[in-house]
């Protein structure tokens, strides 16, 4: 996992820009109609999933826990295509979709931050980032008779929180790579 994520540490920080630019858009129009919301879902999600497939297929030779990253890229992108060969479905449907991502994405940071424990400081981003991803899954799950505006508001204040945390990952990632280079130490 300690490899994996230094080589991802570009991946963390791109997608934490995703984010925050996904949730200002949604801010910045919140009069979106339900199909250009779904459509704007659909390709965070994609794009998301797509950028931990890459992490994962570069750490898997090196990486007993690549499969982690593997399967929530899966999740990203499954969810993500859905959205845009089924851009009509019911305002619920997409609901219980964003939570279940967010939810199972979620659990899936908190592992890796647990595992990340004892090799890196700062791991508690990670599992922040999940636990905050997993809250926002459940609160959209039980309370589902938002209003499209009210929901477009709690998607947009959780992408950019969701990406603020992962670019100060990203960053701390990229220190403590450079501090261990400079000291010629592996990395690994």
């Amino acid at each position: 996992m300690f490899i994996l994520l230094f080589r991802s540490w570009r991946s963390l920080f791109v997608r934490g820009l995703v984010a925050i630019a996904f949730g200002v858009l949604s801010l910045i129009w919140p009069q979106l109609s339900l199909s250009v919301l779904v459509l704007l879902v659909g390709a965070f999600l994609f794009a998301d999933g797509v950028l931990n497939l890459w992490a994962a297929v570069r750490g898997r030779g090196e990486e007993s826990r690549w499969w982690l990253l593997l399967i929530d890229g899966l999740l990203g992108v499954g969810i993500g295509v859905a959205t845009f060969f089924w851009p009509d479905i019911t305002a619920l449907a997409l609901l219980y979709l964003i939570a279940a991502w967010a939810v199972l994405t979620g659990i899936l940071e908190i592992v890796a931050a647990v595992h990340l424990r004892k090799v890196i400081e700062g791991e508690w981003l990670l599992g922040l980032s999940g636990a905050l991803s997993v809250i926002f899954g459940l609160g959209i799950a039980l309370f589902p008779g938002a209003g499209a505006l009210a929901l477009v508001a709690i998607i947009a204040a959780f992408a950019i929180l969701y990406g603020a945390i992962l670019i100060a990952l990203a960053f701390k990632v990229k220190k403590l790579q450079h501090l261990l280079e400079e000291e010629g130490l592996p990395l690994s």
